[in-house]
């Protein structure tokens, strides 16, 4: 594909792999990747847009990114301060000084995947130096980096969990809760297996996560729940020797808890499976003593594998789910992915949770539906209050 040549002060990359779209729960087909920006100038760089545009049709801008999309201190959470310091903080402004660098969280959606090109550019709006020589910004703008937004499908899975009341903390895609902008340094390069992870904890019926001593883990109705594997396949590694957390305290809030977490910890007690086909699954935070698989098991959709728990960098019971493109943390990238057979119920306002206590106390059910709506093959997007059969 022919670009113009230009000079670039600013490179832009993109961070990962393979990206497809997938269909969420509000109906809309979504893509999610990052791109990271370098200024290899002399000269201070400012980012003032971004357009994703059709690669075929290259007037055709899909998706644009400027003001409180790339920088906003007083938002909290939503389509807000993409443009990020690293590993991953929002960026205090969008200057990028000479010779530094910014990660950029993209997102586009699509009403049908019709409308999803199979490539696309990006149209770079910029004051920065304009050639080598230039100690001065000025207005640039330069057509770069072309990204394969349809490289196969999404997997299509069974649910990790089972029974009514879950709500998918912290999924995608938007910006202030965790895992969307978890890029991590990791084997040489800036990777982010979490983009599409989902935090699974489920409620009673009036909505409440934790019921009773909220400094107990018993008290909370995500503890102990069964953990099933999505697919057929084989388990690629485990881990099942850490003792539960005190609820309501994050390790790597705690100065001198954050000491013992290590990248093989991070995640708690954990299952990794391969699903075949360059995928696999982790099921994190996991109950200690209750694995029921080891490397090598051979497992079917749906087998019990262990009890959700409260271990790693937790404050509270919950299972991280993913799908990445490694056995291995260090370095994977996330793959999209949808489930396939639910029902929607509903959802919690991010505000609520962004207002909560570290112990996730309250009522939370203000918007559940009154008649659920029965889903397949969609991914559940962040605060979906989902129900699953059995």
């Amino acid at each position: 594909m022919a670009l113009p040549p230009d000079y670039t002060a600013v490179a832009i990359v993109q961070l990962g792999e393979a990206i497809m779209p997938f269909k969420g729960t509000d109906g809309k087909f979504h893509v999610v990747y990052d791109l990271l920006l370098t200024n290899a100038s002399v000269a201070p760089a400012t980012l003032e847009r971004i357009d994703v545009v059709d690669e075929a049709s290259r007037a055709t801008v899909i998706q644009s990114f400027s003001g409180r999309q790339l920088v906003d201190p007083d938002c909290g959470y939503g389509d807000c301060n993409r443009l990020r310091t690293l590993p991953s903080s929002p960026a205090p402004d969008a200057k990028i000084a000479a010779q530094e660098s910014r990660a950029l969280l993209v997102h586009l959606s699509f009403d049908s995947l019709a409308d999803a090109p199979k490539m696309v550019l990006h149209h770079a709006y910029l004051r920065a130096a304009a050639n080598p020589g230039t100690m001065e910004p000025s207005d640039v703008d330069y057509l770069v980096t072309p990204v394969n937004i349809s490289a196969g499908s999404a997997r299509v899975i069974s649910p990790p969990v089972r029974g009514t009341n879950w709500v998918a903390q912290n999924g995608c895609c938007d910006v202030g809760f965790p895992h969307i902008p978890s890029l991590s340094p990791l084997s040489g390069k800036l990777s982010n297996s979490q983009r599409l992870a989902i935090d699974w904890m489920r409620t009673n019926d009036d909505g409440e996560f934790v019921s009773g001593d909220k400094t107990k883990n018993e008290s909370y109705l995500s503890y102990g729940q069964e953990i099933h594997a999505v697919a057929d396949g084989t388990i690629s590694s485990t881990l099942d020797t850490l003792e539960a957390n005190t609820p309501g305290v994050l390790p790597a809030s705690d100065p001198e808890l954050r000491k013992r977490i290590t990248v093989e910890t991070v995640d708690g007690n954990h299952v990794v499976q391969d699903l075949g086909g360059g995928v696999w699954a982790m099921y994190a935070h996991l109950q200690k003593g209750s694995l029921l698989v080891k490397p090598g098991d051979q497992v079917k959709a749906g087998q019990v594998i262990a009890k959700l728990g409260n271990t790693g960098n937790s404050n509270a019971a919950h299972l991280h789910f993913q799908l990445m493109n490694d056995p291995s943390l260090i370095g994977a990238d996330a793959v999209p992915y949808v489930l396939d057979s639910f029902s929607y119920a509903g959802f919690v306002n991010p505000e609520l949770m962004l207002a909560a206590d570290d112990y996730i106390t309250g009522k939370f059910f203000a918007d559940h539906l009154a008649t659920v709506q029965p889903r397949t093959d969609e991914l559940p997007m962040s605060g979906n209050i989902i129900n699953f059969a059995g």
